[in-house]
């Protein structure tokens, strides 16, 4: 017998009418994710602490294996896989807005029960781009600077100032900068839609490209906001994560919401 799965009661099915996003609803957006973080501290520090451990273990694996060139290959995705950590700050703020009772059988087991929906199909879509830029960065990392001596990067900075070291930055930027552009664009609404609606994960993906075409402008910044404060969260031991990822998690809800009719 084929299983069918049910629809959540109470959700909106099918894509959502757009409208614009100006720079004052961002403000106001990391204002009310800051908002979401003071009102659920627990949930938002219990995210961001996991999404915060990931990074300390992938530090931990490049230095006991003594390939230290992988953390900063990694580094550079590492923020792309975030709207999946996300995923129950989502949550936490849809039930903030709708008054909702918070408590973490409810959240997790939403969690729990979209493994079986939507979402593990778009996460597949990312992981997968995620893995085709570790595996293309390293192959730029291995024409450019395979051949120079190099014992950890952390204490070999020099290399990356002569030619070929300068060249890998462009390409990687280059490279890294394009596919992290096409996983913002499609996650940025695509994620949270999955959340609020009843949707395929292609029609949350058009969606959301449809909303980052309307508002290049506007998501250019939310987009420069979250990779900035990112990689600034990761540089102390990725700590900073611990508070950062929920505030943007909560705010990027907020945002989304705004962008909907």
């Amino acid at each position: 017998m084929t299983h069918v799965e049910m629809p959540r009661g109470g959700l909106p099915h099918g894509a959502p009418e757009l409208r614009p996003v100006s720079w004052p609803v961002v403000r106001q957006c990391l204002g009310r994710g800051w908002d979401d973080f003071k009102a659920a501290p627990a949930f938002g520090l219990f995210f961001g602490l996991v999404y915060a451990l990931g990074g300390i273990a992938m530090y931990a694996i490049t230095e006991i294996t003594g390939q230290s060139y992988w953390l900063i290959l990694a580094a550079f995705g590492f923020p792309l896989i975030g709207p999946f950590a996300a995923v129950g700050l989502y949550e936490v703020s849809r039930r903030l807005e709708r008054g909702e009772p918070l408590d973490w059988a409810e959240v997790l087991g939403v969690m729990r029960r979209e493994t079986g929906r939507q979402i593990p199909s778009l996460a597949v879509l990312v992981m997968g781009i995620f893995i085709i830029w570790i595996f293309m960065a390293h192959m730029l990392f291995a024409l450019f600077l395979g051949k120079m001596t190099m014992v950890n990067v952390f204490t070999s900075w020099e290399v990356f100032l002569s030619v070929n070291g300068l060249m890998l930055i462009a390409m990687e930027l280059a490279l890294g900068g394009a596919l992290a552009a096409l996983l913002f664009a499609v996650t940025v609404f695509g994620m949270p839609m999955l959340v609020d609606r009843e949707v395929d994960y292609v029609t949350a993906i058009l969606t959301s490209l449809e909303a980052v075409k309307q508002n290049p402008r506007t998501m250019f910044a939310w987009a420069a906001i979250v990779a900035g404060a990112l990689l600034v969260a990761m540089l102390p031991m990725f700590l900073g994560l611990v508070v950062v990822l929920p505030v943007l998690g909560h705010a990027t809800w907020h945002l989304y919401r705004a962008a909907v009719a």
